[in-house]
């Protein structure tokens, strides 16, 4: 299969990167972040997270950020709403696209939000029903889908079952997760390879942890298999407080640079991307995590 000639970023940093921060990070350095990635070019900014303080306190200002932030035309604001009052709350801050998200573990799902898989797509039904009725779309995120800190193994058949009920369930496009970034290229390659019978592979993305050093090399794989559309982290910030060891998703500034030099399209000004990762990175006061951003930075 030929390589697609554009690919979309999701930025995933400023929710999925900054949520287990043990620092509190202000609203104002959260709107400096989205604004600097705006800048750089990102066009899918996942910008916060509505759910209750007391589970995720970094992300308690989610609707100031929102209110606060510099829209540009063009480019999506999306913010997690796993529960009916998290989808009102995101609406009332203007937002008009959101992510739910399931597990392809059952335990991971029973440690992770106290339920099972299929209770967990129950709940997300009514917030279905609201978004279509509000004209918001909808993201499906499935995570866990090349392995469990708790079962080991997942079958490529169990994400694929999740992918689809997500998929049927209403969400436009459903993003495969490897949470604790044990997945290797030939894995990769055979989960989308499954899933993408059950979901058009141009409804498929792929969310890679650069836990083993292999996020690259799996966003690499999934181009093969015709996947365009990936989740990414600037400064490769985040990780996953249910897995152990989980390190951060694979860095923006890494996966633009392999994008660059495929001479494929993103739209994205790498100068301007590491310029926002190390902005980020000094308020919270370490090195990035981009393997690209420390490279420039020490040349």
């Amino acid at each position: 299969m030929s390589l697609p000639s554009h690919v979309r970023l999701v930025e995933v940093g400023p929710r999925d990167g900054l949520q287990n921060e043990a620092q509190p990070i202000s609203v104002a350095d959260k709107v400096q972040l989205v604004d600097a990635l705006s800048a750089a070019g990102l066009s899918y900014i996942e910008v916060g997270s509505f759910v209750s303080p007391k589970w995720v306190p970094q992300m308690a200002g989610s609707a100031e950020v929102f209110a606060q932030i510099q829209r540009k035309p063009g480019v999506t604001y999306g913010a997690l709403a796993p529960n009916l009052r998290g989808f009102e709350d995101a609406l009332a801050a203007g937002v008009r696209e959101v992510a739910v998200f399931a597990a392809a573990s059952e335990a991971f799902s029973q440690r992770n939000i106290n339920c099972s898989i299929s209770e967990s797509l129950e709940r997300f039904v009514p917030i279905m029903a609201a978004a279509k009725q509000q004209g918001v779309s909808v993201r499906g995120y499935v995570s866990c889908v090349l392995g469990c800190p708790y079962e080991g193994a997942v079958a490529p058949e169990q994400v694929a079952a999740v992918a689809r009920e997500l998929f049927a369930m209403g969400c436009y496009e459903v993003s495969l997760g490897d949470t604790i970034g044990t997945g290797t290229a030939g894995a990769t390659r055979r989960l989308f390879e499954v899933v993408g019978a059950h979901v058009p592979r141009d409804k498929l993305a792929g969310h890679f942890h650069d836990t083993y050093g292999q996020a690259v090399a799996n966003v690499y794989a999934s181009l093969l298999e015709g996947i365009n559309v990936f989740d990414s982290s600037i400064a490769g910030l985040g990780g996953c407080p249910y897995a152990k060891g989980a390190s951060g998703n694979v860095a923006t500034e890494d996966v633009v640079y392999l994008l660059n030099g495929l001479g494929i399209e993103t739209g994205i000004d790498l100068e301007q991307l590491i310029l926002a990762g190390r902005q980020i990175s000094n308020v919270l006061g370490r090195p990035s995590g981009s393997r690209v951003a420390k490279a420039r930075n020490a040349s």
